[in-house]
């Protein structure tokens, strides 16, 4: 049987992939009595009175909302909310298994950003933070910038910024295997969607002072029509040069070329136009703009893509498990890009010294120690940066997940 009579057989004989299990035994009496009426009537006047102890008197400190109005599925695109379902469902097991983190897939039914908002926001008294995922821009962005100001917990969009950070994560180690520094090297974004605008932002902030981003208009400069704000914003802080142009002409002599575009974007001509050694990350999904193997074959001495089939898997669950959870622990009110740059330097720092090689510049996603470190770089910023509203021994809690998700494989 193939993959996808596979994963269609599993899905129908599971009912999906997500349950609900109680964290409390209703096996007698007393046990109702407690959980439910009328014991249950101490928490809830506890939390008239304060209402931030719905975080440890409830399911909501540990919960996470995933979002989607389904206009942007994977390489699927606009299959609206309920064919995205599975997508989401299958976040929410991610987040649980990488992350200890329990997540609920919610998938709207409108297209409407007012009414994605609204909605969201609504939300809030349920969750401690809100992933977005998989909504098409340039709305996103506006959805995503309005919630964080409305909210006072975090909201993340998985598509731009997981991404974003597993690219600068597996780019810190690429650069030092190549001798190249971040500030110098020549970086060319192939594809200004959500994913490589996000891109594009974090490496500015990372210190990437060579950037040039490529869209199907070619390379984003100052004064460009047609852009929207956030393509904007990368016009004016990439390409100092003013080059114009296309792919084949931005990328001679680049050190490293991202794409977060389409199948076969990349050929021969562009890999062997760029600098020594260059460095390709094809991250379309499913497929890649090239092949790991064509990449290395057309002269890339290192190459990535989000599939884990071959090596250098850049995944987003690398990231965002590790992220909400290193944000939830500490009750972080959001999460900045400084959070995000010190999630990807805990990420690439997995790689030890000795382990480093052309085709090892990323952990597993399966590495127990990911998200535990990613989280304790997130939550340790939290407070350095004052959004933390609640205090925790951070290599403690680092310890007790790394014991908990080494159980959780073994079992």
């Amino acid at each position: 049987m193939d993959l996808k009579a596979e994963s269609l057989k599993l899905h129908r004989e599971n009912n999906g992939k997500l349950g609900i299990v109680s964290k409390v035994p209703l096996n007698t009496p007393y046990d109702l009595s407690i959980a439910y009426t009328p014991g249950v009537a101490q928490p809830c006047l506890a939390i008239k009175v304060e209402d931030d102890l719905s975080f440890d008197l409830t399911c909501r400190g540990n919960m996470v909302a995933v979002v989607t109005d389904g206009t942007r599925v994977l390489g699927l695109g606009d299959i609206g909310p309920q064919a995205a379902m599975p997508v989401m469902e299958g976040k929410a097991v991610l987040f649980k298994r990488f992350g200890d983190v329990d997540a609920i897939p919610i998938c709207l039914g409108t297209k409407d950003p007012k009414k994605i908002i609204e909605t969201v926001k609504l939300l809030e008294p349920t969750f401690a933070g809100i992933n977005l995922e998989d909504i098409s821009s340039p709305k996103c962005y506006d959805i995503e910038d309005e919630l964080k100001e409305i909210m006072d917990i975090p909201v993340f969009h998985d598509d731009q910024h997981g991404t974003a950070v597993a690219v600068l994560a597996g780019l810190i180690n690429a650069l030092k295997l190549t001798s190249r520094q971040i500030s110098t090297a020549k970086i060319v974004v192939n594809g200004c969607g959500a994913a490589g605008s996000a891109i594009g932002r974090l490496l500015v902030k990372a210190g990437a002072e060579n950037i040039f981003m490529v869209d199907l208009n070619g390379v984003l400069y100052r004064g460009m029509a047609n852009l929207n704000r956030v393509q904007q914003y990368l016009s004016e802080s990439t390409n100092h040069q003013m080059l114009k142009g296309d792919l084949y002409t931005v990328a001679k002599g680049a050190d490293v070329l991202i794409g977060v575009s389409k199948p076969g974007a990349f050929d021969e001509k562009v890999i062997r136009s760029m600098n020594t050694n260059p460095i390709v990350f094809a991250l379309s999904n499913p497929d890649p703009e090239i092949s790991y193997h064509q990449a290395i074959s057309f002269g890339a001495r290192i190459a990535a893509t989000g599939r884990s089939d071959t090596p250098n898997q850049v995944n987003n669950v690398l990231v965002f498990p590790g992220i909400f959870r290193g944000a939830i622990d500490v009750r972080a009110r959001k999460i900045t890009d400084e959070m995000k740059i010190n999630a990807a330097y805990a990420i690439s720092g997995l790689v030890t010294e000795s382990e480093l090689a052309f085709d090892h510049i990323i952990p597993s996603a399966y590495n127990p120690n990911v998200a535990p470190n990613v989280a304790a770089a997130v939550s340790r910023t939290a407070v350095e940066q004052g959004l933390a509203r609640k205090t925790i021994d951070i290599e403690k809690r680092k310890n007790e997940l790394i014991e908990k998700l080494n159980n959780a494989i073994k079992k």
